[in-house]
């Protein structure tokens, strides 16, 4: 018997396919636009040539409009104050918009809405850095000097302001079609003319900010990419020949590690010149002593920062250096293209030869390696946990977990030891021995990288011993079982073995923060675990939550179980690192299982483990499939599952999520095991 298709559903399958039944060239001069919903946000994406813009539409009890642009990594925004009543946004259409002010070019879109308010009114409207916005979001405040006067004309009202530089800067238009704007002390207030009618609204948002250069889809993707629309579309948003793009729309800008990951999980699936430009984007930002830039201030928030810090009007970008994990994440994602992607060994010699403002690729590379070699020395020589690499002094952060409470205090982070310094290290030596390396070194030079690459089996062994945790069967069973009360949660079968993991970091004096963690992932995609032990650790990792970290929304990044009861709330489903789900975190686990099933050394039992986990994985990653290009998102407990929360979505939460997430496209480059290919097709 055939079903016949809905016409709704018909129409939407046509209008989802049909950009890739379009010729090429048609295809290439198009605008890409799509929309992703999300909890009470409506994200519209548009992106055609020199203009990229990302609009949220916040509906609920906090209505708010919002328009991010990559463009300098600047934005506007505006906040209504709280509704009275649940309020809806309905979007029509969204297109281009191109403004000629002062004899610049000033982009941005024109959005038409509708929203079934009987009344708004405006709290404030912020213009500049996404980094303002942002802060505006979370705290109720901006740089005063950063203020924009609203003016009336006719059924519209404009805010607009140069960059405080003197640059072309923002400017947002709220137009009523079917209503009026009335001025009530100091606020703006916007109702219908009839009552009963939902408001008409024309947004028109502007950005004087440098454009970037987008990848034409052709230039971005190879023929090895799955056929995930969405994700694609997302990607495509976030790539730029200048920089990949972290998320948006709160990270419309380079972050070191974010590139380097997303590089590493899409790399099969990238055309050559996306990945350089990714990496180069990367070498170009190093500090002089080798290290990985982790951030940018760029646009007026730079010129935010030089004005504070020397009184000056500039807006050349300041670097942030302040995070740990990316140095040594750079070796072994270059290693992987320069050294065991075949693509990438036939252009090595030309990469790295590239200039690079007055040097050229490989020399920033190698001052990257020499800095690695340096941070592997005393550790070397005395492996204690002092002599571990941590996070900088002051700071509470410094690998991805970089919120306050990511690593649970920490101050020694497991993947930067156990992980990335002994990958690093390999990487280096592999490198030493490809040659590729030889035009860039002096003799001393070679000699230390040499003498490092040798450290990294010792850096694997003795740093992974210090993280070490376990806890006997009455112990689990005990803490398991008081934690899911706490939750209100089922605790799952009780444990019939002792549980081994590694703690998420060590504290300050060395001791073990007993969290379990998603981190085990990057030593599965980029260690060399035993053979005889893998297994193991990775059923137990995996377990159901809140004995593991698996729920049916997906495989939480950490589950405090087993450390004391006073850091439970800390680790919360509400937190940015708590009992949530991030999907890169998902994309690094199903990465490393499959590296690991590629080995020849497991036994049956061990293969058979792993191969358990690869499925359970992958049935939680297909669960969250709406979500699936999402930054994060938290769970509720209802009806028996584990049910998506979209982070952010309510209030609760203690930030929101970005709709379009580099690295949670990187599913785009891995494939589910076929017995779930099978359960997937419908």
């Amino acid at each position: 018997m055939h079903r016949r298709l809905p016409w709704s559903r018909l129409l939407l399958l046509l209008g989802l396919w049909l950009p890739l039944a379009l010729p090429l060239a048609a295809r290439e001069s198009a605008p890409l636009q799509f929309r992703i919903s999300e909890g009470r946000t409506e994200n519209a994406f548009y992106q055609h040539g020199a203009t990229a813009a990302h609009l949220l539409l916040t509906s609920g009890d906090k209505p708010r409009v919002l328009v991010a642009f990559p463009a300098g990594n600047s934005g506007v925004g505006l906040w209504f104050e709280d509704a009275a009543a649940t309020l809806h946004w309905d979007l029509a259409s969204v297109s281009e918009r191109v403004e000629t002010l002062q004899g610049k070019p000033w982009r941005g879109i024109r959005a038409d809405a509708s929203v079934n308010a009987p009344r708004l009114v405006v709290r404030d409207a912020v213009l500049g850095s996404v980094r303002v916005l942002r802060d505006y979001q979370l705290l109720q405040k901006y740089p005063p000097e950063t203020a924009a006067t609203p003016r009336l004309h006719g059924r519209s009202l404009r805010w607009q302001r140069q960059r405080l530089d003197g640059a072309p800067g923002y400017a947002l238009e709220v137009t009523a079609l079917n209503g009026s704007w009335r001025q009530e002390g100091d606020r703006w207030t916007l109702q219908p003319e009839q009552t009963g009618q939902p408001l008409r609204l024309r947004i028109d948002a502007l950005t004087g900010e440098t454009p970037l250069t987008p990848f034409a889809a052709t230039h971005l993707l190879n023929d090895q990419a799955s056929n995930d629309l969405r994700s694609r579309q997302a990607l495509q948003f976030l790539s730029y020949h200048e920089k990949f793009l972290a998320g948006s729309w709160r990270f419309d800008t380079y972050f070191g590690r974010d590139t380097l990951m997303s590089l590493r999980l899409l790399m099969p699936a990238l055309q050559p010149q996306a990945v350089e430009s990714g990496l180069g984007s990367v070498l170009a930002r190093l500090s002089a002593g080798g290290e990985v830039a982790h951030e940018e201030d760029i646009g007026e928030f730079a010129v935010l920062r030089h004005r504070k810090e020397n009184g000056g009007n500039s807006a050349t970008p300041v670097f942030d250096y302040a995070m740990v994990d990316d140095d040594f994440m750079l070796p072994p994602v270059t290693a992987a293209w320069l050294l065991e992607d075949p693509r990438g060994r036939a252009r090595a010699a030309q990469f790295l030869a590239t200039g690079l403002g007055g040097e050229r690729q490989g020399d920033a590379l190698v001052r990257n390696l020499l800095f690695v070699a340096g941070a592997s020395a005393d550790f070397a020589r005395e492996p204690v946990a002092r002599h571990l690499i941590a996070l900088k002094p002051g700071r509470d952060a410094g690998q991805w977990r970089d919120s306050n409470e990511g690593i649970g205090r920490g101050r020694y982070p497991y993947d930067v030891n156990a992980v990335w310094m002994p990958a690093s290290l390999r990487a280096m030596a592999g490198l030493l021995d490809s040659g590729l390396l030889q035009p860039y070194l002096s003799a001393s030079q070679q000699q230390t990288l040499r003498e490092a690459g040798a450290r990294a089996a010792l850096w694997e062994r003795e740093a992974s011993r210090l993280f070490a945790v376990e806890r006997g069967v009455a112990t689990a069973r005990h803490q398991v079982g008081t934690y899911a009360a706490s939750l209100g949660v089922p605790a799952p079968a009780p444990a019939t073995q002792s549980l081994r993991f590694h703690a998420i970091a060590l504290d300050g004096e060395g001791r073990p923060i007993p969290i379990l963690h998603s981190d085990e992932g990057f030593r599965l995609l980029f260690g060399q675990p035993d053979a005889a032990q893998v297994g193991a650790d990775v059923a137990a990792l995996l377990q159901p939550f809140p004995a593991g970290l698996m729920t049916d929304a997906g495989m939480v990044v950490a589950n405090p179980a087993y450390a004391d009861a006073g850091v439970w709330p800390r680790f919360s489903a509400h937190a940015y690192h708590g009992t949530v789900i991030w999907a890169w975190q998902q994309a690094v686990m199903a990465a490393g299982l499959q590296r690991q099933l590629a080995r020849t050394d497991l036994s049956p039992a061990t293969r058979q483990q792993l191969q358990t986990a690869q499925s359970t994985l992958w049935r939680a990653i297909h669960a969250a499939d709406a979500v699936r290009t999402s930054e994060l998102w938290s769970w509720t407990y209802r009806d028996g599952r584990y049910q998506v929360e979209p982070f952010g979505a309510q209030g609760a939460h203690e930030d929101e999520s970005n709709a379009a997430q580099l690295w949670s496209t990187v599913f785009l480059a891995l494939s589910p095991p076929p017995e779930i290919k099978t359960e997937a097709t419908p």
